[in-house]
């Protein structure tokens, strides 16, 4: 064929698939449209005539085409750090404080303490001469005048950093009160709001505070929960242990005694005043090394360092049984954590008093019985 052919030829009927599908879905769209439109308008003229003839349904007679309602998820209730207890009600464990831990005596010279039935827990650490101190941490409840208030010790930074707490306490040497600053620890003392000396006992152990004083002083404003101070569980969680009713934790110098009694650790040679004692859920010794802090008492005396921090064995009184563990804690600023050959040990909520008693044989030992 010549090119005056095919330019004169007619063209070529071409079938369009895309014109002709397109067409058809515009069409099958167009007529149910049209077919709703009428439906629709059928229902709202039936719709008119119901409400014209059988008024309201505000009665509740009718029908209710509302959504089914799902139960809202029950929130679990907020636990106090230092305890593992339930905070009551709907209220928060939350605070504008802090921890605040308080230095107290723990001799006969002291008696009687004030404040103790009030703590959360209890830490007691040696210190020279072969007798202890105790470390009683207030956050739930914050009570008034406390005391003997007494110095601090380097041992204190591995017991008040992973509660991230103020230090409650008279002053301290020279050396430790520069650890505890770089440590940066807060500090309370003499001079500072709340502190006062009571007339009728004598120096040293007329130091006294009003924590309510200190725990406003110590606000920022900024409400939050510190961390748990201890794994905390439930009584169901703890494994059968042996029967001991009975426990002696001694320093050298000095031992703490306790006999399970009605459900609680008593204290049997505790110093605080009758009806001030601190009721122990559990009693939780744990041994550890001692160093030397690097200077003496006045008396002479070397100032020993408990290494709150590593691993050691752990001894855990509860419900006149014990268990029988080991702690770890990473540094000095890290919480404890438990374990048995069975796994991960957890303390039941409650009030709680550690016994840090030096693993030396000379200056430390337990012993239980039934």
């Amino acid at each position: 064929m010549s090119t005056a052919e095919s330019a004169s030829a007619p063209d070529p009927i071409v079938t369009s698939h895309t014109s002709s599908s397109t067409h058809r879905r515009s069409e099958s769209v167009v007529r149910p449209a049209r077919q709703l439109i009428g439906i629709t308008a059928t229902l709202t003229a039936l719709s008119l005539g119901l409400a014209a003839c059988g008024g309201d349904d505000s009665g509740g007679d009718g029908d209710s085409d509302a959504p089914g309602t799902v139960a809202e998820k029950k929130e679990e209730p907020q636990t106090w750090p230092l305890t593992g207890l339930p905070v009551d009600g709907k209220g928060s464990a939350d605070a504008d404080h802090p921890v605040l831990v308080l230095k107290l005596d723990n001799t006969a010279s002291s008696a009687p303490q004030q404040g103790l039935s009030q703590a959360d827990l209890v830490v007691e650490e040696l210190v020279e001469g072969g007798i202890t101190r105790l470390a009683a941490f207030y956050y739930s409840q914050i009570p008034g005048e406390v005391g003997p208030v007494r110095s601090m010790r380097a041992s204190d930074i591995g017991i008040v950093a992973p509660a991230d707490a103020a230090l409650v306490t008279s002053g301290g040497a020279a050396q430790t009160v520069q650890r505890i600053n770089d440590a940066g620890i807060e500090i309370f003392n003499e001079g500072s709001p709340g502190f006062f000396r009571e007339s009728s006992r004598s120096a040293p152990y007329n130091l006294f505070t009003d924590m309510g004083k200190v725990a406003k002083a110590s606000e920022d404003g900024k409400e939050a929960r510190p961390d748990d101070y201890l794994p905390w569980g439930k009584e169901g969680d703890l494994p059968a242990g042996k029967p001991a009713g009975t426990i002696t934790a001694d320093f050298g110098s000095h031992s703490t005694n306790w006999v399970f009694q009605n459900g609680t650790y008593v204290n049997q040679n505790t110093y605080a005043a009758d009806g001030d004692e601190f009721p122990a859920d559990s009693v939780l010794v744990l041994r550890v090394d001692v160093g030397d802090a690097g200077y003496t008492d006045p008396a002479g005396n070397p100032v020993p360092e408990t290494i709150f921090e590593g691993t050691g064995k752990a001894l855990l009184f509860h419900g006149g049984s014990v268990v029988e563990g080991t702690w770890s804690k990473d540094a000095l600023d890290s919480a404890v954590q438990l374990e048995t050959k069975g796994g991960k040990l957890k303390v039941p909520a409650g009030r709680v008093w550690i016994e840090l008693v030096p693993i030396d044989a000379k200056n430390g030992s337990v012993t239980y019985g039934k």
